[in-house]
């Protein structure tokens, strides 16, 4: 569907076919907990889907969703946790943190889990042991972020807060929608699939309806209580990425979207007036781990100098080594912690010292070696005085032979994914650039900028937590706003 077709006209253009409390374009998580907020306050619900079923990208997800506080599953497996810490930690890795959304999140952590709970969604009152990038077992929670990392782990007390799904595999996401949708179903939410929402119409400075488009035709349906945008990520939109985020275009990297993450809320929202915001942000990733022992290797540059600490969250260690100069970066480890990566990082070779891996490596004469001196050095002491590595994951490199992987932007698999959106209240409402809400539109997901902002301090499950929190905020607050 081309850019231009996503537009706002005036309310008199309309021919009403239909109508509604709450209109809702989307039906991934954001969408669904919207629907079920809203019809649960009262509202008739109608949504709009492009594809012929719910899910959305939220389906291709492992389905984690962060949340903390003191969770039951946190309880349940002896985790101790506050508000505070979390409240803390999504702070210091937040670029720009909205407090006032973030104090909410938080606040709000557990009773957010219990609802989910109530409407559907399952989680085993379980905890995967070890460091992964995603557990392919229905266990739940899991550390999932830098919690642990310096220097975050000085000024919050680290939690896993990590809650999955209880789907083994990659298929908890697709769980979770679907079990949502039953419950809107259950609920008598309405909804129609194979429908896009291409135009917003406007009555006296307020939002009241939309224009959708199917194969049947075109057909209009006014909004009494407002429209909310769920409709996904840009990531399929080659020209926006052009504008915004081209460093998803760079050679090696794989975009992770569906055909209909084309930013259509985003050119919506912002026809109407709101302003985008972190447009520039993604997450991007290569895990390296597990096995999760090659976290005691160290991560190089093509100049030979670390750059990240290797126990970082994957998809900050991974934005670091792509800012590399040439994009250049590799995994170095010795025969004691050699392991294959599974993520698909080539072993380059393998070399009966140091200094014969600095040559083959093409580095300058000295630097690898002096590298891994200083390491070993404060590593025998179980130290870190560079990038701070926690402890456990501290151990010096000298078992020859030594091997080098290759984690070089173009030379190994990286996979990545945009996280830009509509500026948005607390109540998910869609605001201009002055910071006035526009009456009747709500935007929720990965069209709205709340707490993901940059792959750096990202977390896994953020996305889904805050598109199915804030989701629920539109839904109950367009649900409140019927006239």
């Amino acid at each position: 569907m081309s850019e231009d077709t996503y537009a706002m006209v005036d309310a008199s253009e309309a021919s009403w076919n239909d109508t509604a409390d709450v209109v809702i374009a989307g039906l991934g998580v954001a969408g669904a907990c919207a629907a079920i907020e809203a019809r649960e306050a009262g509202a008739d619900v109608l949504v709009f889907e492009r594809a012929s079923g719910g899910g959305g990208t939220t389906a291709n997800a492992a389905g984690h969703v962060y949340l903390g506080g003191g969770t039951r599953v946190q309880k349940a497996v002896g985790v101790e946790d506050d508000v505070e810490s979390m409240y803390t930690y999504l702070l210091m890795n937040t670029p720009e943190p909205e407090e006032e959304k973030i104090r909410l999140y938080c606040d709000e952590s557990v009773s957010h889990f219990d609802w989910l709970v109530a409407h559907g969604v399952p989680f085993k009152d379980t905890m995967f042991q070890g460091k992964h990038f995603m557990q392919m077992t229905d266990e739940c929670l899991i550390w999932s972020g830098n919690e642990e990392v310096w220097p975050f782990r000085e000024k919050a007390k680290p939690a896993p807060r990590g809650h999955k799904v209880a789907k083994e595999g990659e298929g908890g996401g697709a769980l979770m929608v679907d079990q949502l949708v039953k419950t809107m179903r259950e609920l008598g939410v309405r909804i129609e699939t194979d429908t896009a929402v291409v135009k917003l119409y406007r009555e006296d400075g307020r939002i009241v309806g939309v224009r959708t488009k199917s194969v049947e035709g075109e057909k209009d349906v006014r909004a009494r209580g407002g429209v909310i945008l769920a409709t996904g990520h840009f990531t399929a939109n080659m020209e926006m990425l052009k504008q915004h985020t081209p460093r998803l275009l760079e050679e090696g990297i794989t975009r992770q979207y569906t055909h209909y993450d084309d930013g259509a809320g985003h050119q919506l929202g912002v026809a109407a007036g709101g302003e985008l915001r972190h447009m520039d942000g993604a997450l991007i990733t290569s895990p390296f781990y597990p096995p999760e022992q090659l976290i005691k290797g160290i991560l190089v540059n093509r100049e030979g100098r670390r750059f990240v600490a290797e126990d970082s969250y994957h998809s900050r260690s991974s934005i670091f080594a792509t800012q590399q100069p040439g994009g250049e970066a590799y995994l170095i480890v010795d025969e004691e912690i050699f392991a294959r990566p599974m993520f698909g990082h080539d072993l380059i070779d393998a070399w009966e010292s140091v200094e014969e891996m600095e040559a083959g490596l093409g580095m300058p004469k000295g630097s690898l070696q002096e590298t891994i001196r200083a390491y070993n050095e404060h590593a025998a002491k179980g130290d870190d005085p560079e990038f701070h590595k926690k402890p456990k994951w501290v151990t010096p490199l000298d078992h020859p032979p030594y091997a080098a992987f290759q984690f070089s932007r173009g030379k190994v698999p990286y996979m990545g994914f945009t996280l830009g959106g509509l500026r948005v209240s607390v109540d998910a409402e869609v605001l201009t650039p002055e910071g006035e809400a526009i009456p009747g539109l709500y935007a929720a997901g990965a069209c709205a900028d709340n707490i993901a902002q940059d792959g750096a301090g990202y977390s896994s499950g953020t996305c889904i937590g805050e598109s199915s929190f804030f989701g629920r905020r539109a839904g109950r607050h367009a649900a409140g706003a019927r006239c």
